[in-house]
């Protein structure tokens, strides 16, 4: 069974675009770039987010308490670290918090993915490698890297309802979208929709052709 997460959600209409189409995930982006929400703005968005649906706080290089504080407010239910938090973070979140932390990993070659196998978090997150910035590329890398994995990831990096399906093959717990779903950088309720017909039709198709 695929999820999917739809993230950097920035309005009240795109909350009432992922109500609509009920993704499994969706994502406030507290890092600076162009997708960037204020905890006031996440708060407000989350109080109308339908139940059910999970939100996803993204962070890069953010402090603990911050992070802490929107956890604990109920504003994010998961936490994804997307920057250079070392090891001893991670640790430090989950024994202060239940919400689970996903580690974003920066894939270039498969050594990338090897080196994050000790990472003491609950999930995994593989993101196409970008010099000098750390993530939101719209670009795919070589899913053919990722060696088996007994840990849930996520897959993101130039997801679209074009090649969703092809991502929806691989073995990833969770797609991420973004860019995606956008027309002229805004959330299209249109394509977000699209792509999560897209998944529960594969999930379905899927189910019956293993009975």
């Amino acid at each position: 069974m695929v999820n999917i997460k739809i993230c950097g959600l920035r309005t009240l209409e795109d909350i009432q675009a992922v109500n609509e189409a009920r993704p499994d995930y969706i994502g406030f982006v507290f890092a600076p770039g162009k997708r960037q929400v204020t905890a006031s703005q996440a708060a407000a968005m989350k109080d109308h987010l339908a139940p059910g649906i999970q939100a996803i706080g993204v962070f890069v290089n953010e402090s603990v308490d911050r992070i802490l504080s929107l956890a604990e407010a109920g504003i994010i239910d998961m936490i994804q670290l997307h920057g250079d938090e070392p090891e001893q973070m991670i640790l430090e979140l989950k024994a202060k918090t239940k919400a689970p932390v996903i580690r974003a990993v920066r894939v270039r070659t498969t050594d990338d993915i090897h080196r994050a196998f000790s990472v003491p978090s609950d999930y995994l997150l593989f993101d196409t490698y970008t010099k000098d910035a750390y993530g939101g590329s719209g670009q795919t890398f070589d899913w053919s890297c990722i060696p088996p994995m007994e840990r849930p990831y996520f897959l993101a990096g130039g997801l679209t309802p074009d090649n969703i399906i092809q991502a929806a093959r691989t073995p990833a717990f969770c797609l991420d979208i973004s860019s995606g779903v956008e027309t002229d950088g805004r959330k299209d309720p249109d394509k977000i929709r699209r792509v999560v017909e897209t998944i529960r039709a594969y999930n379905r198709n899927t189910t019956q052709t293993l009975f």
